[in-house]
C-alpha cells in the first residue's frame, strides 16, 4: 500500500471529530433550553419552599385543635345538692337564733300584762338624756307598795352599758341620802319619787351628781320575785354574808340556791347595825349574782321570754331595739362581774335628823360628785 492510500481517509476523521468538538449556537441553545425545563421545576418548588419557610417564621405557630369544642367541666348535681342543703341549714339556724327569741320575749311579756295577781305599772313622763359620753345610763327603781314606804322608791340605782370601759356599771344610791331636789328643797333621795316620779328622780341625780339617764324602768318587788322564778327555777346561786330573818324567812350564812322570794327577803334586809349600808350592799350583790349567771345555756333560752315577763311587769321607756341589742351584751360582758359603786362613798357622810325628814345622811357633795364621775370614766 502506497503512502498515498494509508492516509487518504485522514481528514474525513478529523472533519467528523472537529464536528463534534466544534461550537454550535443553536445546538447550544436547544441543549440550555431542554436543561432550564428539566432543572426549572426544582429551582421554583426550593423558592417557593423558602418563601413558605419564611411565612412560617412570621406566623405564630398555634397549638393543634381539636375538632370538640372545649367546654368547662360542670359541677357534679351531688356537690350543688350539697351547697343548697348547707344553705337551708343556715337559713334555720338563723329563724332560730333570730324569729324564736322574739316570739319567746312577746309571749313572756303578754304572760305578764295579763297577770290580775298584781298592780299594773304605768308608763310615766320621761325626758331621758344622753350622756355627754355616748354611755346608756338606765335609771333603775324598786318599790314595795306593801311597806309603809309605799310611794317612795326604796332602791335607786344606775346602770351604765356603752360606757369608757365597756363593762356595765352600776351606782346605787342610798335612800336616806340628804340632796336638794328641784321644785322641792333638801330632802332624802328617795322622796323625789313621791313628789314627782322617774323624772324628778332623774332631773335629781343630774343637779347633784352630774349623771344624765337616758331610760327608766321601775319594778315592784312581787314582780321581782316573778322574773327571778322564770328565768331561774333552780334558784340563783349566791353565798350570802350573814345568817339572818325577815318576814318569817331563815337564811344561814354560806353559799347556797335562793328562789325568787328569798332572795328578796335577802335584798332588803337591813335590821342589823349596818342598816342601809348592809342592805344596799346585798342588793348590789344580788344583782351582780343574776347578771353573771345569765350566761348559763339553760338560762339563755329562757332568758327572752324572762325577758318580756320583766319588761311587762315593771313599767319603762325602754325601746325593744334596745334591749334586744344589749341583753344578750349585758349577759356576756356581765359574766366577769359588773363594777359596783355605792353613794355616799366611805368617809364623806355624816348622821342628820329634821322633823319633816327624819334621819338623813348629810354627804361631803363634791367628794361624792368626784367619785361618780371617776368612776364611771374609767
Amino acid at each position: 500500500m502506497s503512502r498515498m492510500d494509508r492516509y487518504k481517509d485522514i481528514h474525513k476523521k478529523s472533519d467528523a471529530a472537529e464536528k463534534r468538538s466544534s461550537f454550535n449556537p443553536r445546538k447550544e441553545k436547544d441543549r440550555d433550553e431542554r436543561y432550564e425545563k428539566q432543572v426549572q421545576p426544582d429551582e421554583q418548588y426550593s423558592q417557593e419552599n423558602q418563601s413558605y419557610s419564611r411565612q412560617q417564621e412570621q406566623i405564630p405557630v398555634e397549638p393543634p385543635r381539636s375538632s370538640k369544642k372545649y367546654k368547662p367541666e360542670k359541677p357534679k348535681k351531688l356537690k350543688k345538692k350539697g351547697k343548697r342543703r348547707w344553705i337551708k341549714w343556715a337559713l334555720l339556724v338563723l329563724v332560730l337564733l333570730i324569729v324564736l327569741p322574739v316570739v319567746f320575749f312577746f309571749k313572756g311579756k303578754h304572760a305578764a300584762e295579763n297577770d290580775d295577781s298584781l298592780p299594773k305599772e304605768e308608763t310615766e313622763v320621761f325626758n331621758g338624756v344622753t350622756s355627754a359620753d355616748g354611755a346608756n345610763n338606765i335609771l333603775l327603781l324598786g318599790s314595795d307598795t306593801r311597806g309603809e314606804d309605799a310611794g317612795r322608791a326604796d332602791t335607786i340605782m344606775v346602770l351604765q352599758l356603752d360606757g369608757p370601759s365597756g363593762k356595765p356599771k352600776l351606782i346605787s344610791f342610798m335612800r336616806d341620802t340628804f340632796v336638794d331636789i328641784p321644785e322641792v328643797g333638801a330632802n332624802k333621795i328617795n322622796s323625789a319619787y313621791a313628789y314627782g316620779g322617774a323624772e324628778l328622780v332623774r332631773q335629781t341625780l343630774a343637779n347633784n351628781f352630774g349623771i344624765d339617764c337616758k331610760y327608766y324602768a321601775k319594778v315592784d318587788f312581787q314582780s321581782f320575785e316573778k322574773v327571778i322564778d322564770s328565768l331561774f327555777p333552780s334558784g340563783v346561786e349566791i353565798d350570802a354574808e350573814k345568817t339572818l330573818n325577815l318576814d318569817g324567812v331563815d337564811i344561814n350564812q354560806g353559799n347556797q340556791k335562793m328562789d325568787g322570794h328569798v332572795l328578796l327577803q335577802y335584798a332588803r334586809f337591813r335590821m342589823d347595825e349596818e342598816g342601809d349600808f348592809g342592805r344596799v350592799r346585798r342588793q348590789q350583790q344580788v344583782m351582780s349574782a343574776v347578771i353573771s349567771q345569765l350566761k348559763s345555756p339553760m338560762v339563755l333560752l329562757r332568758t327572752p321570754e324572762s325577758a318580756g315577763k320583766l319588761v311587762g311587769y315593771m313599767a319603762n321607756d325602754i325601746p325593744l331595739t334596745f334591749l334586744l341589742k344589749n341583753g344578750p351584751s349585758l349577759a356576756l360582758k356581765g359574766a366577769g362581774g359588773i363594777d359596783r359603786l355605792t353613794v355616799p362613798v366611805e368617809d364623806s357622810w355624816a348622821s342628820g335628823y329634821y322633823d319633816y325628814a327624819g334621819s338623813v345622811l348629810e354627804i361631803d357633795l363634791p367628794m361624792n360628785q368626784q367619785a361618780v364621775q371617776s368612776f364611771l370614766a374609767n
